[in-house]
């Protein structure tokens, strides 16, 4: 039971997801760094395949969101038996969905990404991440499943030593590929990529490690693989679907956003990586405030208590609210100091800086309407979060499209059609989560 929700207790369930995102975010910070110090060339083919393989491991994540969400909704009931069936049936699913998406990259992806990068180099330089790359989608996927019965049972203490390992790792084994070092030969942008493979590898290990030993697989039926029932399965898949388009949609909208920043040029290319690298960090906060929105959103649901859910989304705004505001100081303070972590040039930092200005603003408009957005993915009518994803997609692309290819507007402002897509999402979930049916919805 949740008892009273206080900020106290927010945190508590936050905090371990911040830590596991501060760590996660070292790790694209350092890729972004070492590449940075390769060449422009690898910093933008490894930052827009690595979106791609993003956009492909996101349906996987959408999947066990839904998981998470039932999760949470039966931790809230104490139907604790029934969150080990829904566990194993992720599985059974996720692991087969994992060889059909690897499967598709090892065959038609070479082919994609020639029709849609004009550079050579970078297209070249693509094919190389991504060959190595799409191996970590079956540690991905599992860890995934994992990470979603943990924090479905508000049992989140375990994300941040899992990611912390996967940080660690990570980082050593990026300056021993990338550059080649300790008798390694240097293997640039698939240094990188495999670099990833092995410590998502290395946190499976952990995670399965820590769950055989520290979760009480009796309590949940965890492990116990029981015949496939088909009712469960398609519950579980009713309300997993929508947040996997929803999360298709959304990923592929930016790997567009990128596609089209790589038609104005490949230093705008370059720029937009360092951006979006240092854009993550700033989101650090949000994402954990936000995965805590939707397990306390569903546990509240789970105990009868609808009344309580607004109450909370608004503590939880106001919380990423503050985080986000400390980081924005020091981003809007040395914002030349942090650029020049990825690159030494001099006129590439200036050109990130005015660009890096814009997005330390729209981060505030980001808190309120995705914390808002996944309080409407909590109440487990995702089709509700995949419509409001879609209309904002296409006013978003569009409104990206025309900027900076029909006006050939300047970096700048072609970032700040980001103020479009979050004002209009926050608009969106804001009148759902105030005038919808959500709290008669059965799931």
């Amino acid at each position: 039971m949740l008892n009273n929700v206080s900020y106290k207790k927010i945190w508590q369930i936050s905090l371990p997801i911040i830590i596991s995102g501060v760590a996660q975010n070292i790790v694209n910070v350092t890729d972004t760094a070492f590449l940075g110090q390769v060449s422009n060339v690898a910093l933008g083919a490894a930052g827009n395949a690595g979106i791609l393989y993003f956009v492909i491991i996101i349906t996987g994540m959408g999947f066990t969101t839904g998981t998470q969400i039932l999760i949470g909704r039966r931790n809230g009931e104490q139907n604790y038996k029934q969150i080990g069936k829904i566990t194993d049936h992720t599985f059974y699913f996720i692991i087969p969905f994992a060889l059909l998406l690897f499967t598709i990259v090892q065959f038609y992806s070479s082919n994609f990404l020639s029709e849609i990068i004009k550079s050579e180099n970078i297209l070249i330089a693509a094919n190389q991440y991504l060959d190595y790359r799409i191996w970590g989608i079956f540690f991905a996927f599992i860890n995934f499943t994992f990470i979603a019965f943990f924090v479905g049972t508000t049992q989140t203490k375990i994300l941040s030593y899992v990611t912390i390992l996967m940080m660690v790792v990570n980082v050593i084994l990026d300056y021993i590929l990338i550059f080649g070092h300790l008798g390694f030969a240097p293997m640039g942008v698939s240094g990188a990529a495999l670099a990833s493979v092995i410590s998502e590898g290395i946190a499976f290990l952990f995670i399965l490690g820590y769950t055989l030993t520290k979760v009480d697989l009796n309590k949940y039926s965890l492990f116990k693989f029981q015949k496939f029932e088909s009712k469960l399965f398609f519950r579980l898949f009713n309300v997993s679907s929508p947040i996997m388009a929803q999360n298709f949609l959304s990923l592929s909208s930016w790997f567009i956003f990128f596609m089209i920043i790589e038609k104005i040029g490949e230093t705008e290319l370059a720029i937009s990586h360092i951006v979006r690298s240092i854009y993550m960090v700033l989101m650090i906060p949000l994402f954990g405030f936000s995965n805590a929105t939707n397990t306390l959103v569903s546990n509240l649901i789970g105990e009868n208590r609808t009344e309580s859910v607004l109450p909370v989304i608004k503590k939880i705004i106001l919380l990423s609210l503050a985080c986000t505001f400390v980081l924005s100081l020091i981003c809007f303070f040395i914002p030349e100091l942090l650029v020049s972590f990825y690159t030494s040039d001099s006129l590439l930092i200036s050109q990130t800086v005015e660009t890096l200005r814009v997005i330390n603003i729209t981060m505030f408009f980001f808190c309120v309407s995705f914390i808002l957005f996944n309080g409407v993915t909590g109440t487990g009518n995702t089709r509700a979060s995949l419509l409001i994803e879609f209309i904002n997609i296409v006013i978003y692309l569009a409104s990206a499209y025309y900027i900076g290819i029909t006006l050939q507007s300047s970096l700048p402002v072609v970032w700040a059609s980001e103020f479009i897509y979050f004002g209009c999402l926050g608009l969106l979930s804001y009148l759902y989560l105030k005038k919808g049916n959500w709290k008669s919805l059965n799931i």
